[in-house]
């Protein structure tokens, strides 16, 4: 039994390391939602954010870190996974909320300035009741954009 729980150890944390680097991860809340996010601050981890990856639990996403507020644009080249995209500006409020196909290049481009970006399934928001106008917290704890 011990063998085969460390066979499934090892395999798994395989099919991490394939994915790319790892990447920091961090608690945020959104009025009373707590959720965990992987950190992408760097030109690189921003790339690829979740491309190929087939799953994503429940209350976990990516939090994408920009230097400074600007008009942010994403599509879903190589991602499988259906997401939805909160931007949000440079005092944590959320400026608009998109669904995105997976496997495509429409464009989803915030409304207004944003300095981070939020991934999470298809679908949590809204779930939740989270809308534009609502605070992210924590963010001031996020590193900074390299």
């Amino acid at each position: 039994m011990k063998k085969l729980l460390l066979i499934l150890f090892l395999c798994a944390c395989s099919a991490r390391a394939a994915d790319g680097p790892v990447l920091p991860e961090m608690q945020l809340q959104i009025n009373s939602q707590k959720f965990t996010v992987e950190v992408a601050a760097s030109d690189a981890t921003r790339t690829v954010g979740l491309m190929h990856r087939r799953i994503m639990p429940e209350s976990r996403g990516m939090l994408f870190v920009f230097p400074y507020p600007s008009v942010q644009n994403f599509w879903m080249m190589n991602t499988y996974i259906p997401l939805s995209i909160a931007f949000i500006d440079e005092h944590g409020i959320i400026v608009n909320i998109a669904d995105m196909k997976p496997l495509t290049t429409d464009p989803h481009p915030s409304l207004k300035p944003a300095q981070y970006a939020l991934e999470m399934n298809q679908g949590w928001f809204a779930k939740r009741g989270i809308r534009a106008g609502a605070k992210v917290d924590g963010l001031d704890k996020v590193p900074p954009a390299q």
